[in-house]
């Protein structure tokens, strides 16, 4: 089959989806713009016209895991229970992370030497961030947390983050029972760290 030649946006969405998939089935250093190249059914050079480099490859594909992180997120089910969308946040993100090992390594530690984001490449993550906000305000405004929304924000999904990097790794336990026990567990404390008096009480009567 000859190679596709138009340096067009079909060639860019093409070559961030094999991206994706190489990724996906050998890791890091199965990407390359030789092997995205094949795999695009495009030459190197058109690659690399489209892309610039594999900078700006790895640039394109850290931009596109924040969209689909951010779509999957703002997909939880709705509830009127702030806590239990926590829960469903915190769920959506493992299950992204889990699924997606090496995408989200690159968004967010960073594997390629090739790729140094800058601020504006951090921008990516705004969407993230604001549903992370958005469902920390809620808990807040409901008088369920007390403090700044903000710093709340940073702390849980720093732990989310934490834990599932850990779960992709296979550092939190042996079997997907003892995976979930210790995300219950690690879940239920940080919340009820979180909730003021009344709202840990409540908390403990549905644990």
């Amino acid at each position: 089959m000859p190679r596709v030649k138009q340096r067009t946006d079909a060639l860019r969405e093409r070559g961030v989806a094999s991206a994706l998939a190489l990724l996906a089935e050998e890791g890091v250093t199965g990407l390359t713009t030789r092997t995205v190249a094949r795999r695009a059914n495009a030459s190197v050079p058109a690659i690399y016209e489209v892309f610039g480099d594999k900078a700006g490859l790895i640039r394109e594909v850290f931009f596109q895991g924040f969209r689909m992180l951010g779509d999957s997120l703002s997909a939880t089910p709705p509830t009127a229970d702030p806590l239990e969308a926590l829960r469903h946040l915190a769920e959506a993100f493992r299950r992204f992370v889990v699924t997606n090992p090496v995408l989200s390594q690159i968004m967010f530690s960073r594997p390629f030497a090739d790729f140094d984001p800058t601020a504006d490449d951090d921008n990516a993550g705004v969407k993230v961030r604001k549903v992370f906000l958005r469902h920390i305000r809620g808990a807040v405004d409901a008088g369920l947390f007390v403090g700044d929304p903000t710093d709340i924000a940073h702390v849980f999904f720093s732990f989310i983050d934490g834990m599932a990097a850990a779960e992709a790794a296979h550092r939190l336990g042996s079997s997907k029972q003892s995976v979930d026990r210790r995300w219950r567990v690690g879940l239920n404390a940080l919340i009820t760290g979180l909730c003021q008096e009344p709202a840990t009480r409540t908390l403990a009567r549905r644990v």
